[in-house]
């Protein structure tokens, strides 16, 4: 861990919060804290990986409600610490992806256990994320007949029947899909296929329900 990751506490216990940021500037790890979640929620933040300590009972709004309202978005993985644990309530949050529910009071191992597992989790999400946004740019850059081409070619298609379907000579659907593999940056097709899936392109046709022949 280092500093230029950032630990949201969110409590409204000042004493919990001033312990809790002791202890993990202690750990040199960056600190925010926050006495209720519209404070949280209204602050900026730092793109990097994260962790957020959220108490389960605030003035403004219940924990696991935050969770649940925060789910859709971009948020940090949550360790929810209580003074009032429950069965239920720690299902029911782990179930949403909380990371872990402590009970105060908690020991620093566990703490400090959960909050690597938080990081971890988030720096993997935030790596994915980017891999992605890296695809979808290079989708950009794909001219519209590239891009007509790439769902043809990973359903499965020969070069004939995707030119076929495309009304163009079987040359040119050649020098498309080569354009795309480079544009891509795919090594194999298989690799394309996995693109194409991460992608999210629809695909429309396939060897077995085309009308194209084998």
């Amino acid at each position: 861990m280092t500093k230029d990751h950032t630990v949201f506490i969110v409590d409204d216990d000042c004493r919990i919060r001033e312990a809790l940021s002791e202890l993990l500037s202690s750990h040199g790890i960056r600190v925010e804290a926050f006495g209720s979640a519209g404070d949280y929620i209204s602050a900026e933040k730092p793109d990097a990986p994260a962790c957020l300590i959220l108490d389960v009972e605030l003035p403004d709004i219940n924990g696991l409600d935050l969770q649940r309202q925060i789910a859709e978005g971009d948020h940090p993985p949550i360790v929810f610490i209580t003074g009032h644990g429950d069965i239920p309530s720690s299902v029911k949050a782990i179930k949403r992806g909380a990371v872990d529910f402590l009970t105060k009071p908690f020991s620093e191992a566990d703490l400090m256990t959960a909050i690597r597992m938080a990081f971890a989790q988030d720096w993997k999400t935030r790596s994915e994320r980017a891999d992605i946004n890296a695809l979808k740019r290079r989708y950009l850059e794909l001219t519209q007949r590239e891009r007509e081409v790439l769902p043809l070619v990973v359903s499965g298609l020969l070069n004939k029947q995707a030119a076929a379907e495309l009304g163009i000579s079987e040359v040119t659907l050649e020098i498309h899909r080569r354009n795309v593999m480079q544009k891509m940056a795919a090594a194999s097709f298989a690799d394309l296929v996995r693109i194409a899936e991460r992608l999210e392109i629809p695909i429309t046709h396939s060897r077995r329900t085309g009308g194209h022949g084998s």
